[in-house]
């Protein structure tokens, strides 16, 4: 398996709970002080946080192949999803920075994993 695939696969997801989680009231509230709202940016969270969890599937799923890629999937979701609330409860008020840094390793690396299959 390539590691940068599985790098991908692990990024993404915790990327897009980061994405998901902030696009709520609450967790806005939480990370960003009292009264604060996603707003408009709510649709544009969503739709990014939802198809950072498709790129981590098709990630996994080319890392591991059909039959283990699901579950390589699901392992990725249940530790990023575990991340996020560990990182909503611990530091909330530096989540987007994480969040930030995390999407942007993951969509580098997308963007690395391209270019090399481009390449070869």
């Amino acid at each position: 398996m390539n590691a940068l695939l599985l790098a991908l696969v692990f990024s993404a997801p915790l990327a897009g709970f980061c994405a998901l989680s902030l696009a709520m009231d609450r967790h806005c509230e939480d990370v960003f002080g009292r009264g604060s709202t996603p707003g408009a940016w709510r649709r544009w969270l969503q739709l990014g946080g939802a198809a950072l969890l498709c790129l981590s599937l098709g990630a996994s799923l080319q890392a591991a192949g059909g039959a283990i890629g699901w579950v390589l999937w699901l392992g990725a979701l249940t530790a990023a999803a575990l991340s996020t609330v560990g990182l909503l409860s611990a530091v909330p008020n530096r989540f987007h920075w994480v969040a930030s840094v995390v999407a942007a390793f993951a969509l580098g690396g997308t963007l690395l994993y391209l270019l090399l299959a481009a390449l070869t």
